[in-house]
């Protein structure tokens, strides 16, 4: 029942922010606006990822308070929406902001779970129980490895209406189910607040998209993601049960791996941004954008339901 109810506030908060953030955006003439790579044909407002993170946070203070994982949430989210925002109004004045400050943000930030104790700590061996703990340098750099890709990965997919809102609904859900089945309430419910949010936001960024989550809110996303994962399903894992947030985030795992190989055998910079994404490939293919993201969310939910069987059956 908690875990409805931390749904049921995401939900609310993000229909009650986005239209006010929506025509604050407009006036402001903070708007994405058609061109180059882009594939909107009028301005949509890019403020959306200011609700998402208020519609986040304000409920996973209010059910648990200030521990650790909230203030991982708080400190790193808050840089995150601070460095999306500028980038997103860079955008709105139609130029680039430049990447190499961006990158800096993104390993602090990765860095942030380590300050609150947040890490993938070790592994446990199956059958036995035993746990393996890692060395400190090597939970460091897996925790912040894991942290900085996923903050990225979302970034990276949010390229069509709907993709990133509804990817991270699925991935939400599973790591929802993940930990109720461990009995780790805390990482659940920040999972059921991300799943009410994005639901919620997902009608509004749906083919045609009345809002855009810009960098803030896709970064946002992915760091929370990440940090559910490693405060839930990595905590003294099993060898199985590791990859069960790996499959639940299959989608932007594939789409980032195979654009940085095209990448590297072009010869392009990995960061430069381009057309390589496996949504801009279907729609190459004569796909529609609903018809892509549906394409890309039966993937998921697919690579969501083995995730669940194998900690069904592992567990």
């Amino acid at each position: 029942m908690v875990y409805l109810k931390a749904i049921g506030s995401g939900l609310a908060l993000i229909l009650l922010l986005v239209p006010l953030v929506r025509r604050w955006a407009l006036r402001l003439g903070y708007v994405d606006r058609p061109g180059g790579r882009k594939i909107h044909k009028a301005p949509i407002p890019l403020m959306g990822g200011l609700a998402i993170y208020a519609a986040c946070v304000i409920p996973l203070i209010g059910y648990n308070g200030w521990t650790a994982q909230t203030g991982a949430i708080v400190t790193g989210g808050t840089l995150l929406l601070a460095v999306g925002l500028l980038d997103d109004g860079f955008k709105a004045k139609g130029r680039d902001f430049p990447v190499w400050p961006r990158l800096v943000v993104y390993l602090i930030t990765s860095a942030v779970p380590l300050g609150y104790g947040i890490m993938i700590a070790g592994v446990r061996l199956p059958g036995t129980g035993i746990l393996l703990d890692f060395p400190v340098w090597l939970a460091w750099a897996a925790t912040m490895l894991w942290v900085f890709a996923l903050t990225n990965m979302i970034n990276f997919i949010d390229g069509i209406d709907g993709l990133a809102s509804g990817i991270v609904t699925i991935s939400s859900a599973t790591l929802l189910v993940v930990s109720a089945w461990k009995h780790q309430m805390e990482p659940g419910l920040l999972a059921a607040i991300l799943v009410g949010v994005c639901i919620g936001f997902l009608g509004y960024n749906f083919h045609p998209a009345k809002i855009f989550m810009g960098d803030a809110g896709a970064v946002f996303l992915g760091y929370t993601l990440a940090v559910v994962a490693v405060n839930g399903a990595f905590k003294s894992a099993t060898v199985i049960s590791i990859f069960v947030p790996v499959l639940a985030l299959s989608v932007p795992i594939m789409d980032t791996g195979f654009v940085l190989l095209r990448r590297l055998l072009r010869g392009t910079g990995i960061h430069r941004a381009d057309k390589l994404h496996t949504h801009h490939t279907l729609m190459s293919w004569g796909l529609t954008q609903p018809q892509t993201v549906s394409f890309l969310y039966l993937i998921a939910i697919s690579f969501s339901l083995l995730s669940v069987i194998l900690l069904l059956l592992f567990s």
